[in-house]
């Protein structure tokens, strides 16, 4: 996504959720004719990848939801955003730092993950040297929750992102959200496939590898 990872640009300097997307939903499109894609999204990715189904269905094969933030039809985007927050006590964040960007579009909230939340509700199963990696790499991050996009329940319809194969893989080890919450999700898309993943941390890919992988290649080939 924009302004993350390896990415030049700044999270003050990208003015929308649509912006934020462009990466993926460049990647997407640039996919040659014919060539039907399997995407995942991992945590609030999940939206991004639920706005990439909308515009690029028939590019889509299936879209895997990794303990992802994961849209429905006929809601606006935001609510798993709010339902989260509903859930989880005032000091989730811990020792993160919450911040306020002067974009051009007015003041945004944003937050930097702190090296004590990192160990302890996200990387908890993970190597030391995966956490002290996350720790140098860590950006601001914002979740767009006033942006139009993640308020209009319009956004996502049947035709495009209801009519794409959706997996969500369950972390039921993953202390940094419920495996309650995980299936309330699933739940209210009708038609999405779940697998269950056991101990792994919110960074799946760092804490259980060879697991997620043959998860993964267990979707493509069905």
């Amino acid at each position: 996504m924009a302004a993350s990872g390896a990415h030049p640009a700044w999270m003050d300097e990208v003015p929308s959720f649509e912006d934020y997307s462009r990466p993926l939903l460049d990647a997407v499109a640039a996919a040659p004719a014919g060539d039907r894609l399997v995407l995942v999204g991992h945590s609030l990715g999940g939206l991004n990848l639920a706005l990439a189904m909308e515009r690029f269905p028939r590019k889509v094969a299936a879209a895997v939801f990794l303990a992802a933030c994961m849209a429905c039809v006929g809601r606006y985007m935001g609510v798993t955003i709010e339902e989260f927050s509903r859930r989880t006590t005032s000091g989730f964040f811990m020792d993160s730092k919450i911040m306020v960007l002067n974009t051009d579009q007015g003041p945004r909230p944003a937050v930097a993950l702190g090296p004590k939340l990192l160990a302890a509700k996200l990387y908890d199963r993970s190597s030391v040297e995966d956490l002290t990696l996350a720790m140098l790499l860590v950006r601001p991050g914002c979740q767009f929750v006033d942006d139009p996009m993640m308020r209009d329940e319009a956004l996502l319809i049947d035709a495009n992102y209801g009519s794409v194969k959706k997996v969500y893989v369950v972390l039921t080890d993953d202390v940094s959200t419920s495996e309650e919450m995980q299936c309330w999700m699933v739940d209210l898309s009708p038609g999405t496939e779940a697998e269950v993943l056991a101990g792994a941390d919110h960074m799946a890919m760092c804490s259980k590898p060879r697991e997620l992988c043959d998860a993964l290649l267990r979707i493509a080939n069905r």
